[in-house]
C-alpha cells in the first residue's frame, strides 16, 4: 500500500455545469438485459471503462466523474439488475453480479477495462478483478463494501436482523409508498453526503425523478432487499474458508488499485479503508476529508485526479514493460 498521487489539478477537465445524465440503452446479453449508460469521449485516444454503483443506487451516480475523465476514459455505467433501469435478476449474489459485468466487458469487445466500483459496486469489482484479471487493467474502489464483523463500522448494520422477517419486501413497499421521492432523496443525501447543502440543485431534481420512477416499479423493494441479502452472504463467507471469501480474493488482484474513501463516511466506516488498501498487493489510498460515502459524487475532481495519476502510473508501467519485452 502507498499513498495515493494526484494528477495537476489543470490535468484534468473541469466542467463549468453539471452534465445531464449520459445516454443510455437496454443490451441483450447472453446472461440477461442490462441498461448501461454511455460517456462519449471529448478528446481521441480514450481507453474503455466500466463502472458499478452501489446498493439503491444506478449508473447515474457516476454522471459527474465520467464527465470529469471523458478525455481520458470511454465510461460504461452498468445498471445493476433490479436498479435504475434494469429489470430484476431471479437471484443476486456478488459472483453472479460480478458475472454480469463481465459479461458485458466480454460481449461488448472493449475490454481490459479500467474497473470503478462504488459499495456494492466495490464488492463486485474485487471479486471480478480477482477472478478474471485479464479483463481489468487498473480497479479504482471508492468505499468499498468489504466484510467486517463489528457492526458499529456501518450505521446500515442495525437493518440486518430485519432480512430475516418474512415478507420483508411487503413491508418495505408499504413504508415506501407513504413517502413521496423528495423524501426518499433527502434522506438519502443526509445518510450518505457528508454535507448534503453541498448537492447540486440539479443533481438533487434528477435524484428525484430517478426515484419517482423506482417507486413506480413493481420490483422496487424486493429488488433491494434481495440485492442486501446478497451482499451480506459475502460478508458471511469472507468468515468461512473458500475461494468466495472478498478478503482472500482481494490478495490475489494483480492490477493497479486505486482506494477512496471519505472521513465523514457513515455508511462503510473509514477504517476499513486501511485494511482495504493492505490486502491489495499494487494498492494506492486516498482518504479524502469532508467527503461521505459517495466521493465520485462529493468529490469528483478530487477522485479523478487520483484515478489520472494511476492511469498515468500503468501507461509508463506498460511502456516500460514494452521496452524490456523489445530488448
Amino acid at each position: 500500500m502507498k499513498r495515493a498521487r494526484l494528477a495537476e489539478a489543470g490535468g484534468v477537465r473541469n466542467p463549468t455545469r453539471p452534465h445531464p445524465p449520459f445516454p443510455g440503452m437496454e443490451h441483450q446479453l447472453s446472461r440477461r438485459r442490462l441498461f448501461i449508460r454511455h460517456t462519449p469521449p471529448t478528446a481521441p485516444g480514450t481507453e474503455p471503462a466500466v463502472f458499478v454503483h452501489g446498493l439503491g443506487g444506478s449508473a447515474q451516480n457516476w454522471t459527474d466523474l465520467a464527465d470529469v475523465l471523458s478525455d481520458r476514459l470511454m465510461v460504461d455505467a452498468i445498471d445493476l439488475p433490479g436498479f435504475g433501469h434494469s429489470a430484476p435478476a431471479p437471484r443476486v449474489t456478488v459472483p453472479l453480479l460480478a458475472q454480469d459485468v463481465a459479461a458485458w466487458i466480454i460481449e461488448s469487445g472493449r475490454g481490459p477495462v479500467h474497473l470503478a466500483g462504488h459499495s456494492l459496486g466495490g464488492a463486485v469489482s474485487v471479486y471480478l478483478a480477482a477472478t478474471r484479471p485479464n479483463l481489468v487493467r487498473t480497479l479504482t474502489l471508492v468505499s468499498p463494501a468489504m466484510p467486517f464483523a463489528n457492526p458499529r463500522r456501518s450505521h446500515q448494520s442495525r437493518f440486518v436482523p430485519m432480512l430475516a422477517v418474512p415478507r420483508m419486501a411487503w413491508f418495505a413497499d408499504r413504508a415506501m409508498k407513504s413517502r413521496t421521492p423528495e423524501q426518499v432523496v433527502d434522506d438519502l443525501i443526509l445518510g450518505t453526503w457528508a454535507d448534503p447543502t453541498t448537492i447540486h440543485p440539479q443533481r438533487r431534481r434528477e435524484a428525484i425523478a430517478e426515484a419517482r420512477r423506482r417507486l413506480a416499479v413493481p420490483w422496487n423493494s424486493r429488488a433491494y432487499i434481495q440485492t442486501y441479502r446478497g451482499l451480506m452472504a459475502s460478508f458471511l463467507q469472507a468468515f468461512v474458508p473458500g475461494t468466495h471469501s472478498l478478503w482472500r480474493l482481494a490478495r490475489h488482484i494483480e492490477c493497479p488499485t486505486l482506494i477512496v474513501w471519505g472521513k465523514q463516511d457513515r455508511v462503510i466506516d473509514v477504517r476499513q479503508a486501511p485494511p482495504t488498501a493492505l490486502a491489495i498487493p499494487d494498492s494506492r489510498l486516498l482518504i479524502l476529508d469532508k467527503t461521505g460515502h459517495v466521493a465520485m459524487m462529493e468529490r469528483p475532481q478530487a477522485v479523478a485526479r487520483a484515478m489520472v495519476a494511476m492511469l498515468d502510473e500503468a501507461e509508463d508501467l506498460d511502456a516500460s514493460d514494452s521496452a524490456l519485452s523489445v530488448l
